[in-house]
């Protein structure tokens, strides 16, 4: 033999504090991983300053100084004539094309102001025979409200307060016919000399030009910084006359200062030209739009309460990452960068408790200690004689088998000794036999193997 018995670590009840550590560290991971999943998902990139939303009705100067009748009154009115435009309506739409959708059937139109109350809102919608109700540019009639879903249906509406477009939309849902396909009429003419030269000269002055006509009163400072850490100019004029062609100020300004970021607002509708306008106008616009379009429609917000929310948005765009500037900073977070790793980590703590499970299953498949005769004290003697005689026949190849087992007989019989219990001793024994066992095996001596050894010795 190589050396003498040495003593060994209660290397069983290490493997089964390993085995079970690892289900345990397994089970963590999965409870960790599973749990952060229930984490909300940001678009954006950082957290934005944008002030947000529109203010809520009555704080923000959005309801006008425009009334309405009493529902009798209106009815009357209604039952008179068939299109009755209120005091302040500002809807227009093509009128052929709406006669030809109507037809014979005499639907009855009331177009109300926008900036209503929700008490005259109410009347309004109390105004049974009138099939179709237009409150500012916000068309409804029945269970239905038509508005529009894109840029081009968006920019007829609020540039020049063109409800065509949802009118016959509407009229083709409660007629039960094909819903007409989106049109934009809108048309564009270039902006002469002497309406751009005083524009031009506003802007290259203070960075901002109001229209006669406009509400702006004051640019939201803090908003277009937001939006524009760089500057922009503002250009901002009222709502245009429906059926005419619209000066084309953007393009025109564009031309003029190409690195320039360039604001410009026709009425409710606003346009960005400049440096990034491909990718970032439409996805500004589209949410914008989307999101704020149905109470554009019925209120009479200021100009300057239009531009701060749709600047907001402006940021909200740009801490997304889409408007090609560098992102925010963001804090390192300990968990995000750890979440990629869990699986892998709950993946080889079950493979290490399987692993160390079948080594305990296969060591207690072959213990030739728990078969036959003789207390535990007799087998510890036994093996131990055992192993003797098999030192005497041990090699180099052998001998690191014959040292574990002496190592577990040595921790037996120390445990023996202690007064443990039996069932951790005879857990030794049998990691003793086993290892005895392929000494036994190796070295071609059938009767050195531990159960026909001790069944010979114990009998």
């Amino acid at each position: 033999m190589a050396g003498g018995p040495v003593s060994a670590p209660k290397l069983p009840v290490r493997r089964e504090l390993v085995r079970w550590s690892l289900l345990a560290a397994a089970a963590a991971v999965l409870v960790v991983f599973l749990g952060a999943q229930r984490q909300s998902v940001e678009v954006s990139y950082g957290r934005s300053p944008s002030a947000g939303a529109l203010p809520q009705e009555g704080s923000a100067g959005e309801l006008s100084d425009a009334s309405v009748p009493s529902v009798e009154e209106m009815t009357a009115l209604v039952a008179a004539e068939p299109v009755v435009r209120l005091p302040g309506a500002v809807a227009r739409w093509d009128e052929q094309r709406v006669r030809e959708a109507i037809g014979d059937r005499g639907t009855r139109i009331l177009v109300a102001p926008p900036g209503l109350d929700e008490a005259e809102r109410r009347r309004v919608k109390d105004v049974e025979s009138a099939e179709i109700r237009i409150v500012g540019t916000e068309v409804s009639g029945g269970l239905y409200v038509a508005s529009p879903d894109d840029l081009p249906g968006w920019r007829a509406r609020f540039a020049t307060r063109d409800v065509t477009g949802p009118l016959l939309t509407l009229l083709a849902t409660l007629h039960d016919q094909p819903t007409p396909p989106d049109r934009d009429d809108l048309r564009w003419r270039e902006p002469s000399g002497p309406e751009l030269a005083p524009m031009v000269a506003a802007l290259r002055a203070t960075g901002r030009y109001v229209g006669p006509g406009a509400t702006l009163t004051r640019l939201p400072e803090k908003a277009a910084s937001s939006a524009f850490p760089d500057g922009a100019w503002f250009v901002v004029l009222p709502a245009q006359p429906y059926g005419e062609p619209l000066p084309a100020y953007g393009p025109a300004l564009h031309r003029l200062a190409p690195d320039q970021p360039l604001v410009v607002m026709y009425g409710d509708w606003i346009e960005y030209h400049g440096p990034g306008a491909a990718e970032f106008a439409e996805v500004a616009g589209a949410s914008f739009y989307a999101q704020f379009g149905s109470r554009l429609g019925r209120y009479a917000y200021p100009q300057q309460n239009v531009l701060a929310t749709y600047l907001g948005q402006v940021t909200d765009v740009r801490y997304a990452g889409l408007f090609d500037r560098p992102l925010p900073y963001r804090p390192f977070d300990p968990l995000r960068v750890a979440l990629p790793a869990l699986p892998w980590i709950f993946a080889a703590c079950v493979a290490g408790f399987v692993v160390l499970s079948i080594r305990t299953v296969r060591g207690s498949g072959r213990r030739p200690a728990d078969v036959g005769p003789g207390g535990t004290p007799a087998r510890l003697a036994g093996l131990s004689a055992l192993a003797v005689e098999l030192s005497l026949l041990t090699d180099a190849r052998t001998d690191p088998a014959l040292v574990r087992g002496v190592g577990r007989l040595r921790a037996a019989r120390d445990a023996l000794d202690e007064g443990l219990p039996d069932r951790h001793v005879r857990e030794l024994l049998a990691d003793a036999a086993a290892e005895l066992d392929d000494v036994a095996r190796d070295v071609r001596m059938p009767g050195y193997r531990p159960d026909v050894y001790l069944r010979a010795r114990l009998s």
